[in-house]
């Protein structure tokens, strides 16, 4: 009966996790770029009750006894699904059609991944920088941030960036005297990875290299790798289902509450087995 008592224990425990991962999913159902993750659990060790060898005759048993002694989380997996592809008005929302991440240059000058097209144009010191609505410059296929020249004070020279389209090849494009758009020599930085799943979480949708994902493939090197499409005017939406997540909200609450009435069994059989010497 002891043994029941941290057992049911340990399943609240890993439910109470699995409630917490549930609960960040629906709160990130409207993130830009957000992917779902879910619990993975595993069982924890066995104590062996009866050996297979243990008989009162001394024969051999086919089966012994094992009794297990609960559950334990494994991991958290983020499931990198594509996200829906939701249309914007703004022509510094991109979004990934593809298996891609952006790369972009964090404060402490490493570098960072994200699914999270929503950006901006900003001033830079020497130019007109792509950067995140956190002001993370935006990597070019070069590794570099993207900078463009600016116009002068007078209007004049220079790259006015209401005109700037982004192809699907994630070149930068300007129009030329026909008003055609022709790239200028710069392309937004595209980079997969082996194992995205093993990536490591950031706040703001970012993800950091680890040894799990494996590092980073730039597909402008890799002419092995399939090709991602950069979509202007679009961003990809978090692909988290509120219809299957309310269904393991539920799944996930009923079996914390099996797991507490375990918990009150074994109370109850404990005071019953206190009250015989009485």
């Amino acid at each position: 009966m002891m043994r029941s008592l941290w057992t049911a224990a340990s399943g609240m425990i890993a439910q109470q996790q699995n409630v917490d991962t549930i609960s960040n999913n629906l709160a990130n159902v409207n993130t830009t770029g957000y992917k779902k993750e879910t619990v993975e659990f595993k069982s924890l060790l066995y104590q062996t009750v009866q050996s297979k060898t243990t008989s009162a005759n001394g024969e051999t048993k086919p089966i012994g006894a094992q009794v297990g002694l609960g559950v334990r989380t494994a991991s958290i997996t983020s499931t990198f699904t594509q996200g829906p592809l939701l249309h914007t008005d703004e022509a510094t929302d991109f979004a990934i059609d593809g298996e891609a991440f952006f790369a972009v240059q964090g404060y402490d000058g490493e570098t960072h991944y994200t699914r999270n097209g929503d950006f901006t144009w900003a001033i830079m010191e020497n130019g007109i920088g792509l950067c995140t609505s956190d002001g993370f410059p935006v990597l070019d296929e070069n590794k570099e941030p993207i900078v463009i020249e600016g116009r002068t004070e007078d209007g004049e020279g220079g790259y006015d960036t209401a005109k700037i389209t982004i192809n699907s090849y994630g070149e930068v494009c300007y129009p030329d005297e026909k008003n055609n758009p022709q790239p200028i020599g710069v392309r937004i930085g595209l980079v997969q990875f082996d194992n995205p799943a093993g990536l490591t979480k950031k706040s703001g949708s970012f993800y950091d290299v680890s040894d799990a994902s494996g590092q980073p493939m730039w597909e402008s090197e890799n002419e092995g790798l399939k090709k991602s499409n950069v979509k202007q005017y679009y961003i990809e939406g978090s692909n988290v289902q509120i219809v299957d997540e309310m269904v393991n909200l539920i799944v996930a609450q009923r079996a914390y509450e099996m797991n507490s009435r375990a918990i009150t069994a074994s109370d109850e059989m404990l005071g019953q087995a206190n009250q015989l010497k009485r």
